[in-house]
């Protein structure tokens, strides 16, 4: 199992964001966006281009908390956008964002919304390089989708997009902050995500284990209460919950409700 480079992450901030450019060109932006609902295309997109200036200020300044969000938050001014605008906005965001995480180096240090633990490089720039990396490729299927065009993603970024979710979705702070979450935990409670159309070197199967006292969660094959299976890119949409578990494509062997549950209950920011 091998994570993106810092590099690579970087430079696909900027290449997830060209292909959103290329799905909206003359498109209607006031479409609205089923996974992200309230939101048009074209507020989804000033959410996405706020995010990257955001956190390219937090890099650049070394920010040691956190920045104001509120102008990517509230979107209820961006109701009537001009896709010529708008797409070359876009992209110039996330070229400062990877243009200033470049500069910096993957240790720099910073603030970030979560602390250093497994995968996540809590408090070093190298975390906005990851999250922005999938942040983009997921806003981008909302978009996408959103416009009825399909969706395709590299198989290496789908990869650690997997990973990082589950690595997110596991942070002991979750229970701090949502002590929901602690119902999850239980005996024989254990998923097992396996994708589809991959070669078996490459290991994309993941567990998500709830048995103990903490989530935790392992690129492995093994039986578990549940199992999904289908396409590496629809588990992912699945997981971030831009796609329903039941459809085409995917099956679902096992405890169902374990699934459901574990999706309404896990997610991050």
């Amino acid at each position: 199992m091998t994570l993106l480079s810092f590099d690579r992450r970087c430079s696909e901030i900027v290449a997830q964001t060209r292909l959103l450019r290329g799905s909206i060109e003359g498109a209607d932006l006031t479409r609205p966006v089923p996974s992200c609902p309230g939101w048009s295309v074209g507020q989804l997109l000033r959410h996405l281009g706020g995010t990257h200036r955001w956190a390219e200020e937090i890099v650049r300044t070394r920010a040691p908390e956190a920045l104001p969000d509120q102008h990517f938050r509230d979107l209820s001014r961006y109701v009537d956008e001009d896709p010529a605008e708008l797409a070359p906005w876009l992209v110039e965001g996330a070229e400062l964002l990877a243009g200033t995480l470049h500069a910096a180096g993957p240790d720099a240090e910073l603030w970030t919304p979560v602390p250093d633990f497994g995968q996540i490089a809590g408090g070093r720039a190298d975390f906005y390089a990851r999250r922005f990396t999938h942040e983009t490729a997921i806003h981008r299927a909302d978009a996408t989708l959103a416009l009825g065009a399909e969706y395709t993603l590299d198989q290496e970024v789908a990869l650690d997009a997997f990973d990082e979710w589950l690595a997110l979705g596991s942070l002991p702070m979750h229970f701090e902050i949502h002590p929901w979450m602690r119902e999850l935990l239980g005996p024989g409670r254990t998923l097992h995500f396996h994708a589809t159309d991959t070669a078996p070197e490459v290991a994309a199967e993941w567990v998500v284990d709830l048995t103990g006292d903490a989530i935790t969660w392992r690129r492995a094959h093994e039986k578990a209460a549940v199992a999904v299976r289908g396409p590496l890119t629809d588990l992912l949409l699945i997981i971030y919950k831009r796609r329903p578990a039941r459809g085409a494509g995917v099956e679902i062997l096992g405890d169902e409700k374990l699934l459901d549950f574990w999706l309404e209950r896990v997610s991050f920011g």
